[in-house]
């Protein structure tokens, strides 16, 4: 069986060991058309922030990992183009610029996303950098320390993250949005709130429910000028949002609408033999039961590895994902999965939800810390679509098990009277969790006797 995998980060390099260890005589063969695998970008904020020392930390696999499980790794080739029908690819050495024809039995299309780059005029400056993959790291780590004025254009989880190593490390840090709050794919306004309001108190100027419309470059400075303002800084970085790499098989698989590869449950496209996975694939989004575009490192991983497992016939069903991700923002922890209650409604669910605030543990403890908590659910089922938690207490697990409650499609009648150990250590006789459940009860019950 020869396997073509194209692009080697997160769900490339999952998916190479996972095919070599079902098929330790599969003929795999990796084209990638950078120099490094296995990049975290997620780690970028940290090292810039000095929570992380070493950058090469961030790397976790290398071309010669891969090679001695059995591999052919190809680094600076780039695929030209796929034909589907022949089973061929054509790839381009970088190196020497000579181009190969080279068939498969199985394609894997591993080809990641890149920044979404609008056509604002200006946009094109050097002092307007992106934060994406190992090239742009290294950039940001070289100019970010000498420059005093750092304007963050996107405040999803990147640009949130990048905001607060700025700050953290002394620069004037602006951050700007169209939207008018913080985050608003992942947390509902309460939190934004308290998230935004932290911000302010560590100097950050927010530039929210501003639209870009250009950039202006001088000698020693780039003015953004946005519908509202115009902002100067020594440099600027767009953090606002992704888009598939998958030109390659565009009109050969079924796409959604931006260009992200449909898969069946197995990770294969609408071309058997066509296998997608990471950021170039959709993913199915178990809240709403519809495929979605969600680029994380964890959905890449499991996708990668699913991709080994089905390579030869299907064999291991697809999950699904929650979309959980979490972020800690000086010192406070803030966790998310599932859908928010904005984003339900806008969906057209049937939809309520509940906020909630108790310390972790009891008050006769020697300390203790208030939870922010969220629940989302369908009043009807009473089955649980979303929640968050924000606490300077690590909350991050509880994230966790509100995520494995949205996958079993457990009701809030579950997560109330699920059993949890009590320790005041810990937790109160109810964990937070089931308190929150049962807040939701609270609510449908309320809300069905005025009815």
């Amino acid at each position: 069986m020869k396997v073509v995998i194209i692009g080697c980060t997160h769900a490339g390099t999952f998916a190479t060991k996972q095919i070599l260890t079902e098929h330790p005589d599969a003929e795999v063969t990796v084209y990638e058309r950078n120099d490094v695998i296995s990049f975290l970008s997620c780690g970028i904020a940290l090292y810039l922030g000095g929570q992380v020392k070493d950058p090469q930390g961030l790397f976790y696999s290398n071309p010669q990992e891969l090679a001695e499980l059995g591999a052919t790794i190809k680094m600076r080739h780039d695929v030209k183009s796929v034909d589907n029908v022949a089973h061929t690819v054509v790839v381009e050495d970088l190196n020497t610029h000579e181009t190969t024809t080279v068939l498969y039995d199985k394609l894997v299309m591993t080809t990641g996303s890149w920044p979404v780059i609008p056509p604002i005029p200006g946009i094109d400056s050097d002092r307007v950098k992106l934060c994406k993959n190992w090239v742009h790291a290294q950039t940001l780590f070289k100019e970010a320390p000498t420059a005093k004025r750092i304007a963050v254009i996107g405040a999803g989880y990147i640009g949130a993250e990048l905001a607060e190593a700025y700050s953290l490390k002394g620069h004037e840090v602006t951050l700007i949005d169209g939207e008018d709050r913080v985050m608003p794919k992942y947390f509902d306004q309460t939190f934004t709130t308290k998230i935004e309001a932290n911000y302010q108190n560590h100097g950050v100027r927010l530039a929210l429910n501003q639209r870009v419309q250009s950039f202006e470059t001088t000698t020693d400075a780039v003015t953004i000028h946005t519908d509202k303002d115009a902002i100067t800084a020594d440099l600027a970085i767009l953090c606002i949002g992704f888009r598939p790499n998958t030109e390659l098989v565009k009109g050969k698989v079924d796409m959604a609408q931006n260009g992200a590869i449909l898969t069946n449950d197995y990770m294969q496209s609408s071309d058997p033999d066509i296998f997608a996975a990471g950021d170039a694939a959709a993913v199915h989004y178990n809240p709403t039961g519809k495929n979605a575009y969600i680029p994380l490192a964890t959905n890449a991983v499991r996708q990668g590895i699913l991709v080994g497992k089905n390579i030869a016939q299907p064999t291991v069903k697809y999950m699904g994902t929650q979309s959980s991700s979490g972020l800690a923002l000086y010192g406070v922890s803030i966790c998310s999965t599932g859908l928010t209650y904005e984003a339900a409604k806008a969906q057209g669910l049937a939809a309520e939800q509940v906020i909630v605030e108790d310390n972790y543990r009891p008050e006769f403890m020697p300390t203790t810390t208030p939870v922010l908590m969220s629940l989302v659910f369908d009043p009807n089922t009473r089955q649980i679509l979303g929640g968050a938690l924000m606490s300077d207490y690590d909350i991050s697990q509880s994230a966790n098990l509100l995520s494995v409650c949205i996958q079993n499609q457990n009701t809030i009648d579950d997560l109330a009277m699920v059993d949890m150990l009590f320790q005041p250590n810990f937790d109160r006789p109810f964990n937070y969790l089931n308190i929150l459940a049962q807040a939701a009860q609270e609510k449908v019950a309320k809300a069905t006797a005025e009815a």
